[in-house]
């Protein structure tokens, strides 16, 4: 893993998937810490995914896992320094990291299961930022104020 650190966070609908990861990330022996949900009650994914985008450095990544994944990167998004990329394929987790320096995973739990879900977070892990090109594009998203 690239990162030093590693947080985890979902709503109700994503309880199940962010529970298996979890147990992997133990069997891992990743350094991680599970921001919640802790149960399948109902919940509001905003709460999560402002928690774990407000922890998130230069030596952390996130994965924030709800229904669909696109209210939890809406709502991590909207935090500065946060680049929070939907992946529920290989291919898009690697690009968001190596193209756009994504720190942040977003999973959808209806469109992944759980094995597909370490085959992305193991991609997204372990990709590296190219830099070059992409590192002034990168710098772009920063520059502008957004509503």
């Amino acid at each position: 893993m690239l990162k030093k650190h590693l947080y985890i966070a979902s709503d109700h609908a994503g309880f199940e998937l962010k529970k298996a990861l979890c147990a992997f990330f133990k069997e891992q022996n990743f350094d991680f810490d599970d921001l919640g949900t802790h149960d399948e009650k109902s919940c509001d994914y905003p709460d999560y995914a402002h928690l774990l985008a407000s922890k998130i450095d230069e030596n952390s990544f996130g994965i924030l896992i709800c229904g669909s994944g696109i209210g939890m990167s809406i709502a991590a998004n909207k935090h500065k320094c946060v680049r929070c990329a939907l992946c529920n394929d290989l291919t898009a987790a690697r690009l968001a990291r190596e193209h756009n320096n994504a720190n942040v995973l977003a999973l959808g739990a209806r469109f992944v299961s759980v094995d597909r879900a370490k085959e992305i977070v193991k991609e997204f892990l372990n990709t590296e930022f190219e830099g070059g090109r992409h590192t002034q594009r990168v710098h772009k998203i920063e520059e502008k104020e957004c509503c």
